[in-house]
């Protein structure tokens, strides 16, 4: 099963018949228990149990539910996309260990799709809302957020707090596996990009050492340049991701758009598949990222995710 997707907004909906929860920026998953043990799938399909062994213990508060939920990592009280990508790429279970005694995740649990072998998705979101909160999940990784009525004064709270934005959705809506639905709408505060890395350039004074990447994100005709991210690429990001890149290399662009001179002169091609997240001030009108920021590989993502949400989506 892959999890349902909110459609992008720019007014978030009023009245009785919708609830808001806040926007994480996390890693989406389902929590399948089953028989007191835990395993997490990626948005993707992906196993990712093995990268978070402190949620384990969820397997064994019920012998049998699946949860959507978002995996954060908190950075001074707030979840972190930075501090996330450090360990969902994790798939050595010792590594995994260590790392979650000293960066722990949390788990927010926001619907409940399987409960006791029900599949209780065809079930409007107030009853699976009301299901989810009557099972109690609060523990050390894991809860369940609230939900709130008023939508704009909660997109004014999360803007002050500093946090992702708001998800709206209507009361009345069945859980729909792998569908972007516009009952759930996503109303985010910054602008925060998945993109393909199509290339990469040296840091100034070497040829070897990783320096800035250069991204598209998806358009009518192929792979449309998007810009330069150089900003956030340093100490084990910037391994991690030259590891990534290493054996993809190639010999031309792989680009349907023309890269400028001033990115292309001694860059490095690779083969579109490494899918990164950054953070922009804006998409011009031209499709290039303004100031934009690296945050992570996106492992939950591929390329054809990318294709399918459009090239100014959010993951979520």
């Amino acid at each position: 099963m892959r999890p349902m997707l909110a459609s992008p907004t720019t007014a978030i909906p009023a009245g009785s018949g919708w609830v808001h929860e806040v926007k994480w920026d996390g890693m989406r998953v389902l929590a399948d228990v089953r028989d007191g043990m835990l395993s997490l799938t990626s948005r993707t399909g992906n196993d990712v149990t093995v990268s978070f062994p402190e949620l384990a213990p969820l397997g064994g508060l019920f012998d049998d539910m699946l949860l959507d939920g978002e995996v954060v990592a908190l950075d001074a009280g707030r979840p972190s996309f930075g501090a996330l990508a450090e360990r969902m790429h994790v798939r050595d279970g010792r590594k995994a260990v260590g790392l979650a005694a000293v960066r722990p995740v949390t788990l927010m649990v926001f619907d409940l799709l399987r409960l006791y072998g029900s599949d209780v998705t065809s079930q409007p979101l107030a009853t699976r809302r009301d299901l989810l909160e009557r099972l109690a999940l609060s523990g050390p990784h894991w809860q369940v957020p609230p939900v709130y009525e008023d939508g704009h004064q909660l997109f004014s709270a999360t803007l002050e707090q500093g946090l992702e934005g708001v998800v709206s959705k209507r009361l009345s809506s069945p859980y729909l596996p792998g569908r972007r639905s516009t009952d759930w709408l996503k109303s985010p505060h910054r602008t925060t990009v998945s993109a393909v890395v199509g290339g990469w350039r040296p840091e100034v004074g070497t040829l070897e050492r990783l320096g800035a990447v250069l991204v598209g994100v998806a358009g009518p005709g192929g792979w449309q340049y998007a810009g330069r991210v150089g900003s956030g690429i340093a100490g084990r990001a910037q391994r991690e991701l030259a590891a990534a890149l290493a054996p993809l290399r190639r010999d031309s662009s792989p680009f349907a758009t023309v890269v400028p001179t001033v990115d292309a002169q001694g860059a490095f091609w690779v083969e579109p598949l490494v899918v990164v997240e950054a953070r922009t001030l804006e998409v011009t009108k031209e499709g290039r990222l303004r100031q934009p920021a690296y945050l992570g590989i996106r492992t939950d993502l591929t390329t054809q995710d990318l294709r399918a949400q459009g090239p100014r989506e959010e993951a979520r």
